[in-house]
């Protein structure tokens, strides 16, 4: 199967049964929601989520984050991964929005990368949660799902060349929701080390199934093959 109708099969699949799909961090404004990224580097959203609540009645604003300092900011996130790192990111984050850009979070992605903390990643999630731009972040389950799927080449073997593969079959208009679609399936049924085939919709022309799964499905079940003998092959 061609590569575009890969692309196809995804978008139509995706398109019809998760129409709207969402990122799971909880947030309500830019700031927050850059906080809650910058916190979920190799960390679940669900433990972000945990301690965002906390963070943020200590820290609600732009403003009150540049004024703490790393030891004000740690005892609140210690339970994520990388937590004195993730401090430092966090104080520094908060003085550059406050000194750079008003106590707003810039809108695109290069003056995005100037933050403590933000990566080309980061800053792809937010420009495409919060402003809706064509943007693809490529995570660990979007570059592992996206191979699987064989949405992408095998040459693409670093997050830009996977997010540069994306970007070029999938329209501008859903590329926001397919960052999306692509990190829940990797989430929930295209898990690293034993993927949910069985529950899987999209099997029918995913290329990880029809050259690993499939293959080692069919050679478990050919039966052993049963020599006739002959009358030479006989000891009486």
């Amino acid at each position: 199967m061609r590569k575009p109708e890969r692309f196809r099969h995804f978008l139509e699949y995706f398109t019809t049964h998760f129409p709207e799909p969402e990122t799971e961090l909880i947030y309500s404004n830019p700031y927050e929601l850059i906080v809650a990224v910058v916190l979920s580097a190799q960390c679940t959203d669900k433990r972000v989520n945990q301690v965002m609540p906390a963070l943020l009645e200590h820290f609600p604003t732009p403003a009150e984050l540049a004024a703490a300092s790393v030891e004000d900011i740690f005892p609140f996130i210690r339970s994520v991964s990388y937590p004195n790192n993730k401090a430092k990111h966090l104080a520094g984050l908060g003085r550059m929005l406050v000194q750079d850009f008003g106590g707003e979070v810039p809108s695109t992605i290069e003056e995005l990368q100037r933050l403590p903390g933000v990566g080309r990643k980061t800053a792809n999630v937010v420009v495409s949660v919060i402003y809706n731009q064509p943007a693809m972040a490529v995570d660990t389950h979007v570059f592992r799902v996206s191979h699987r799927l064989g949405l992408v080449s095998k040459t693409a073997t670093t997050p830009l060349a996977v997010e540069k593969d994306l970007l070029r079959y999938i329209p501008e208009a859903l590329v926001p929701k397919a960052h999306h679609w692509l990190i829940l399936h990797g989430r929930y049924i295209c898990v690293a080390r034993s993927p949910k085939c069985a529950v899987c919709p999209l099997t029918s022309w995913c290329k990880y199934y029809a050259e690993v799964v499939n293959k080692q499905s069919t050679t478990s079940t050919k039966l052993p093959i049963k020599r006739t003998l002959k009358p030479s092959d006989s000891h009486i």
